[in-house]
């Protein structure tokens, strides 16, 4: 049977690829179970530093696979909400973990995909790639899953509510003229883009680059400048205590690559 989510370890950077083709890589119950796993199970500890997500085939991921939903089992609102949080759960995670993730979003990123895309730190996008709220236009609401989190506070509330209302879709020309993805480009490229993205956060001790991914996520919704201010400063203090700091100071003045430890 073949993996629906494939995971390649290159050094410390984790490649991972959602392995449905034939579906636009779309969210069966397999699927959500893999992703759910795999960014839960993420620590400090892990060997991998950074995440890149991609997928197989035309596609980054068309959303939930109504074709598992259609014609399936009559569920109550219990075991539906049981079902939704499992979904979320993903895009939660994501956020929590400590590893930066960084999507090539090729083709479309609709619903579920959008919301993928969204919950990374970075977005790559190909000239093709077409992201929507897809939700909305089959009878839901387009509030979901992190969506309506997320594209407020990338895009401003005027334009999320273009897109929310509407379903419409977002090419990734508009979607980098609003910076929400970093660069259009050929896959190939793309990939390569990934790739030069994680070698340079590698350079970053492992505490320094936790500490900057959670600190960013904070700022978002902190409630004022000097409580942002005071966080700086706490993490700012906590990396000078790591040898990871001294050595990456070492390195630096002997113009060489530093050799991190954890410590």
């Amino acid at each position: 049977m073949t993996e629906v989510l494939q995971i390649e370890r290159r050094g410390e950077v984790a490649w991972l690829t959602l392995n449905r083709p034939e579906r636009l890589n779309a969210l069966d119950p397999a699927l959500v179970h893999a992703l759910r796993a795999y960014f839960e199970g993420l620590n400090a500890r892990s060997p991998e530093r950074v995440v890149v997500l991609q997928g197989a085939g035309r596609a980054f991921c068309a959303g939930l696979d109504l074709k598992e939903q259609v014609g399936g089992e009559d569920l109550g609102v219990a075991d539906m909400l049981e079902q939704q949080k499992g979904i979320r759960d993903i895009m939660l995670a994501m956020r929590r973990c400590p590893q930066p993730i960084v999507s090539v979003v090729q083709g479309a990123a609709s619903g579920g995909g959008f919301a993928l895309a969204l919950a990374s730190d970075v977005r790559l996008a190909t000239p093709d790639a077409r992201m929507n709220a897809a939700f909305i236009r089959i009878g839901l609401s387009a509030c979901d899953v992190g969506v309506s989190y997320f594209l407020p506070r990338m895009v401003g509330s005027s334009v999320a509510a273009e897109y929310m209302l509407t379903g419409r879709f977002m090419d990734a020309q508009r979607a980098y003229a609003l910076g929400l993805v970093s660069r259009v480009d050929a896959l190939p490229a793309l990939q390569a883009e990934a790739q030069a993205l994680a070698d340079d956060m590698l350079n970053a001790t492992p505490v320094a680059l936790r500490l900057t991914k959670e600190a960013l996520g904070i700022a978002v919704d902190a409630g004022s400048m000097e409580a942002v201010i005071a966080m700086e400063d706490r993490n700012q203090v906590l990396c000078t205590q790591t040898r990871d700091f001294r050595e990456g100071m070492t390195a630096f003045l002997e113009k060489r690559a530093p050799v991190y430890t954890g410590r």
